[in-house]
């Protein structure tokens, strides 16, 4: 299954494709960094990341798209902007009838590295040990969009992940889960 990772932002949305298989495999299919510049009108650039974004779903034809999960942080404007940069990946997404499953980062964390405490070296060097990465240091936003994809198809989302090949962190989240819906 092709899952595409979303690590939304305005001045830098990383993407990161993957396929993944039955069997917890996963292999790179595409990297990058969406870039845009700071001094252009906010519409231009939401503009710029929806035409790059939609080049890259049509390329690459992502059977789920995983976007990490907005947070409350303290400066409203980066909020916005990793919210609007979401809003693009979501309505790509419902436009082609692309499933999309959000992912907190501390769950991508956890899945990737073991962890839901991971800095983001740990979560970069497992993402390069998972899969066969291009010569040259990537962009943090990089390998946390291939840690979201890598997540998605690891928790079960994509539906690639059998029962019984849970790690020892997916098999906590996965009853902290179910804990969490038993209260709530």
């Amino acid at each position: 299954m092709r899952i595409l990772g979303v690590d939304p932002g305005l001045t830098r949305c990383g993407v990161g494709i993957i396929d993944a298989s039955a069997d917890r495999k996963v292999s790179l299919v595409s990297v990058t960094v969406l870039k845009t510049d700071k001094d252009l009108e906010l519409p231009a650039r939401l503009l710029q990341l929806q035409n790059e974004l939609a080049a890259l779903i049509e390329e690459f034809q992502p059977k789920r798209i995983a976007v990490e999960r907005v947070f409350a942080q303290h400066n409203l404007r980066t909020v916005m902007g990793t919210a609007q940069a979401s809003a693009i990946a979501f309505v790509e997404a419902a436009q082609r009838g692309i499933p999309v499953d959000l992912h907190t980062p501390s769950e991508v964390k956890a899945s990737v590295t073991g962890t839901g405490r991971a800095n983001k070296v740990q979560v970069a060097t497992m993402v390069g040990r998972l899969l066969t990465l291009p010569d040259g240091k990537l962009l943090p936003d990089a390998t946390d969009a291939l840690a979201l994809a890598i997540c998605n198809a690891w928790r079960g989302g994509a539906g690639t992940a059998p029962q019984g090949t849970l790690t020892p962190a997916q098999k906590r989240w996965r009853d902290a889960e179910r804990q969490a819906k038993k209260r709530g």
